[in-house]
């Protein structure tokens, strides 16, 4: 059951994000957002609750044996990975940390020296504001494909200047 309830923590994590995300734009508006910190609250309750759970699964996996101390270190990790996310969300949710105006204007002076920022509260990108994970996906292939359509006409660039300088090295073969 551990496999199932980590890929459920993670969907809760993910979908909390996109509450906060959520909410945040609805504040930008003016609009209310008091039933999404409801859900976001109650979500990110769930989450810990979830990782509460994987951890009690794998500290008895751990003391019965049932993996090794490399896979238990391995799954440990995971779980941290999931804490970390838990109390970044939840930072996020209390609108802690520096203003995303704070965290722009430090990337110019050589980031933030307090410590480490909290990536969940920088600002969105104008081009990526309003898309859903469907809609960035999408962006995403769409930059790739564009990405690999350059790198293919880089390749036959590269591949005839290699095919003419052979061409020029039979010549001067030929011609000395």
């Amino acid at each position: 059951p551990r496999l199932p309830l980590y890929d459920a923590a993670c969907q809760v994590a993910q979908e909390v994000a996109e509450r906060i995300q959520e909410r945040n734009r609805f504040q930008r508006n003016g609009e209310s957002s008091a039933k999404l910190n409801v859900i976001i609250r109650s979500s990110l309750q769930n989450l810990g609750e979830k990782i509460d759970q994987l951890r009690d699964l794998l500290l008895r996996a751990v003391s019965t044996h049932q993996i090794t101390q490399l896979e238990g270190d391995r799954r440990q990790n995971l779980v941290d990975d999931l804490l970390t996310r838990q109390k970044q969300l939840q930072a996020s949710y209390k609108n802690e940390g520096p203003e995303p105006d704070a965290i722009r204007s430090s990337l110019m002076t050589g980031g933030v020296k307090r410590g480490v920022t909290n990536p969940w509260l920088l600002e969105e990108p104008e081009e990526t504001r309003g898309l859903g994970f469907g809609d960035l996906r999408q962006q995403q292939r769409r930059i790739i494909e564009e990405q690999d359509a350059g790198l293919d006409a880089l390749s036959s660039i590269i591949s005839r200047q290699k095919q003419m300088g052979q061409e020029i090295g039979n010549e001067l073969d030929e011609q000395n």
